[in-house]
């Protein structure tokens, strides 16, 4: 008899957008019944590779077989109607809806061709919960009132409301304690058992070790590796496969020797911590210097950042600015003290988008415009056009809306606002996520030249060799704990790595 053909096979998958291929040439092989990780830097292809097996994006070039005949994934429904769920790190949940209407949103329950609601929709979902293990969680309710955990379980219920065959769960354990990571993998564990095959995408090497069967690994949109041993494979061929980039980075340089930040710290963090977010962080950042603070997603980078900010308020120590404590949890405080922030999601976050330039930059420094509670326009978009023109922010027009800059000048943008209401410290956080390469090396410039001119920087970042080439001194984040503490020159891509995979908290 021959053999089995594979459940999944993706063959010279290609996928561009303006400026960038995600996916050159990807392929990839899953058997029924396996937990087949898939390995990768941020921008590795990843997500990409997912949306194109989930019917979110079409791709330019290859072949997809399902059970060794070749298919066209023309959405996420002729995806789903094959037998393939996705569930996003994002969850993409009605958090309006009781679990129940979660579960079945699109293909609510039939009885002689009648949409049947209530009672039989509650029913299905309790029979559903009750496979997963969790009878606990009410199919009336409403999904915001849960955690994040059970959420995650809904997803679950809701793939398996279909004659689900693959799914593929994208870091699913980055919001799970330790305990709730072992129920999951005992789900995916009965999954597999009934020949259910799962796509599983994790940046924890120690989980691919438990739960895993085989692993690709992406680097730079191209499969380096397929079908590898999760167990018995060693980290340091992992790393090894994810590292190296074909991107250039380019930084500035930088003087030879110790950092030339002088002076007393402009700010301090004593003994900050945010229960279930990260554990106690000291740091001190001087005029002049930049700290980065590197770490997977779910270490805790971005909470660090924003409790500094007040944005968040923490459960244990203080922020000091200039030897002065801030009022916890306040934003108006670290603002007047001279703290400011480019956040992680500049137009959701950082941005007014349909806004002009001018009133971007200015949106914190707005009083300062102000006379007898009028605001003299003319004041304010010259300190805006001066502003941007230090940052060469593009199209020199202040009156130009934000929305219509490229990701590169956005940015610049929002570091002119802080430079306009001159702050003491900058957090960055992504600086350049969703900028394109030439831009990046601008950034990359501004960035330094602030520190030089006396700026403190904490920057965050998700680009390892970016951390390393703008940082003068660096701290490696695992799950929530400082691991390791270094300049920056001491460290290397491999090393980091390790440290935020493998590492353990030192003293």
């Amino acid at each position: 008899m021959a053999p089995e053909p594979p459940l999944l096979t993706m063959s010279g998958i290609t996928k561009s957008f303006p400026g960038v291929r995600a996916l050159d040439g990807v392929d990839l092989e899953v058997q029924a019944g396996e937990v087949h990780c898939l390995l990768g830097q941020n921008g590795a292809g990843k997500s990409t590779l997912i949306k194109v097996l989930a019917g979110a994006h079409q791709p330019d070039g290859g072949q997809i077989a399902w059970r060794g005949e070749t298919v066209s994934l023309k959405s996420p429904i002729a995806a789903m109607r094959l037998g393939i769920a996705t569930i996003y790190q994002e969850l993409d949940l009605v958090e309006g809806l009781s679990v129940a209407e979660n579960v079945f949103l699109g293909h609510e329950p039939t009885s002689a061709g009648f949409v049947v609601r209530g009672a039989a929709a509650r029913a299905a979902t309790a029979q559903l919960l009750r496979r997963l293990g969790h009878t606990e969680i009410e199919p009336a309710r409403h999904v915001g009132d849960l955690s994040a955990a059970q959420q995650q379980i809904v997803s679950m219920a809701r793939a398996l409301s279909h004659d689900v065959r693959l799914i593929v769960m994208d870091e699913p354990s980055a919001a799970l304690d330790p305990e709730e990571v072992d129920n999951l993998f005992r789900i995916v564990g009965d999954l597999t058992a009934e020949g259910v095959a799962v796509v599983y995408i994790s940046h924890r090497l120690e989980e691919i070790r438990r739960i895993g069967d085989r692993v690709t690994v992406l680097k730079d949109g191209r499969a380096v590796a397929g079908g590898l041993p999760a167990e018995s494979t060693p980290t340091r061929d992992l790393v090894s496969l994810m590292t190296g980039r074909n991107v250039e980075y380019v930084f500035p340089e930088r003087p030879p020797g110790p950092v030339a930040a002088t002076g007393e710290p402009v700010l301090r963090v004593e003994g900050l911590a945010r229960q279930g977010e990260f554990a106690p962080v000291d740091l001190q950042l001087r005029p002049g210097e930049i700290v980065g603070l590197a770490g997977l997603v779910g270490s805790g980078r971005s909470e660090i950042l924003e409790t500094i900010y007040g944005a968040r308020r923490p459960t244990a120590g203080r922020v000091l600015v200039d030897g002065t404590p801030l009022r916890p949890g306040s934003v108006r405080a670290a603002v007047r003290a001279g703290i400011g922030l480019a956040p992680e999601e500049r137009k959701a976050q950082g941005l007014l988008m349909l806004e002009s330039v001018t009133r971007n930059v200015s949106l914190s420094t707005l009083s300062r415009f102000s006379r007898a509670g009028w605001l003299d326009h003319g004041r304010e978009w010259a300190a805006a056009r001066q502003a941007t023109r230090e940052l060469s922010v593009r199209p020199d027009n202040p009156d130009a809306r934000i929305r219509t800059l490229s990701g590169g000048n956005q940015q610049k943008a929002v570091l002119a606002r802080w430079l306009l209401r001159g702050c003491k410290v900058l957090l960055l956080d992504e600086p350049t996520r969703g900028v394109d390469i030439g831009a990046r090396a601008e950034l990359y410039a501004v960035i330094r030249r602030l520190a030089d001119d006396g700026l403190a920087v904490l920057l965050v970042s998700s680009e390892v060799p970016e951390v390393l080439g703008l940082a003068d001194r660096v701290l490696v984040l695992r799950e929530g704990s400082v691991v390791h503490t270094a300049d920056a020159r001491e460290l290397d891509e491999h090393r980091v790595l390790d440290l935020v995979m493998e590492g353990s908290p030192t003293a």
